[in-house]
């Protein structure tokens, strides 16, 4: 496939800082914990689950940037959670599915939690957005025994510091931007720059883009970094512009991506642009229109078109069943499969639902195939998932181009 900050940005090449970052996200929220502590000990565990109902709940971002997108995530888990309610539910518990907007601040990400937890005792936290924000909840989580399933996030902290109430389906940030970089070497491209928003999420990506490009033995030609509350894009545009490269890998997702595309070709460059899987490809298809051709994106699910895979018709028919003019998406397909995973752990944990009968349940699955290519992996000792990558390319009829 060939893919045809207030003040001015500066390079800024310390991948080592996420840590930081993660640690400067967690502390800023130390006050909201505390606060929190006391009342959460009214959190039973296993709450959440009666005799007819399994309560789900979720702190997720559903206004700003990257807000349609998370909307869509939650359109294809309540598609298949309806499915599974229409048929009985499971061991005869239906799935009821709370979301609550943070607006990614990651304080009210652990307000959110904590209010779903104490005040509508959620038995389990699905499908949360943010890398800071699942960093911040975890506490609350160990706290009261709670399980955070399939958060939306690559970070490979969140991977690489076990956790036995983390449970991850998506493949990470790191097995993205090495599947990128492998594709930019064998097209020759060797100029490459990397423009990414400066919070947890985008220094997330920053990290693993840095860390592809030095195993590939490349030397990024820029990293500009911009405040995702106060984007500068002209002025990230213009240091872009600067350093000439043939492609901008874009650390970023929903509106702040198609800002900074549109700066860009306001300049005299025209380079490539790769996006990660989070990017949002509907936002970035609505906002830029035929300017979106040529763009091209991570997934790290089968692709969400193809219904010759099982799962996908699936997810077709279920659609067309629910709503004949509603349109299939990658980001509802991501949803729906996530949604897919967790009820086979759900159903696999018997009618005596616990979070530890969950956990145990998972661990025992061992390699839970979706399709030929997407495998998702765990153990007592791995709950990472699946690394399943592939790109897709934005085509003349602005499709998904697998």
């Amino acid at each position: 496939m060939t893919p045809t900050p207030a003040a001015a940005p500066q390079p800024i090449r310390k991948p080592n800082m996420l840590l930081l970052s993660y640690s400067r996200h967690v502390k800023s929220v130390l006050s909201a914990l505390a606060l929190a502590a006391s009342a959460l000990s009214a959190h039973a565990v296993d709450a959440g689950v009666t005799d007819t109902e399994i309560r789900l709940g979720a702190s997720a971002v559903l206004s700003g940037p990257l807000g349609p997108q998370t909307v869509e995530y939650g359109v294809g888990s309540r598609l298949y959670f309806d499915a599974i309610n229409q048929s009985g539910g499971i061991h005869g518990r239906k799935i009821s599915y709370t979301t609550l907007d943070d607006a990614f601040d990651v304080k009210q990400a652990v307000e959110n939690t904590r209010k779903l937890l104490q005040e509508q005792q959620v038995f389990m936290i699905y499908n949360n957005t943010g890398t800071g924000h699942t960093a911040a909840i975890l506490p609350l989580a160990a706290e009261t025994k709670t399980v955070v399933f399939s958060p939306v996030t690559g970070a490979a902290p969140l991977r690489d510091n076990f956790n036995r109430y983390l449970f991850h389906v998506r493949a990470s940030y790191a097995d993205e931007a090495r599947y990128i970089q492998n594709q930019l070497q064998q097209m020759g491209i060797q100029r490459v720059a990397l423009f990414y928003q400066d919070d947890a999420f985008g220094k997330a990506l920053q990290a693993e883009v840095t860390k592809a490009a030095a195993a590939s033995g490349v030397t990024l030609v820029a990293e500009v970094a911009v405040n995702p509350k106060e984007p500068d894009f002209k002025a990230a545009a213009q240091a872009l512009a600067q350093a000439q490269p043939q492609a901008v890998i874009m650390g970023t997702g929903g509106t702040t991506f198609t800002e900074a595309v549109k700066a860009v070709r306001q300049t005299s460059i025209r380079p490539s642009f790769y996006g990660f899987s989070v990017a949002g490809f509907g936002v970035i298809k609505k906002e830029l229109g035929d300017g979106a051709r040529g763009i091209v994106l991570a997934q790290v699910f089968p692709a969400f078109n193809q219904t010759s895979t099982a799962v996908v018709a699936d997810y077709h028919r279920l659609l067309k069943l629910k709503d004949p003019q509603a349109k299939p998406s990658a980001p509802q397909f991501e949803g729906f499969v996530q949604a897919r995973m967790l009820v086979e752990g759900l159903k696999r944990a018997g009618r005596n639902l616990t979070a530890d009968s969950f956990i145990a349940a998972m661990e025992g699955m061992g390699d839970a195939a979706l399709s030929s290519k997407f495998v998702a992996r765990y153990s007592p000792k791995n709950h990472n998932g699946a690394n399943y990558v592939e790109l897709a390319i934005v085509d003349q009829q602005g499709n998904l181009r697998y």
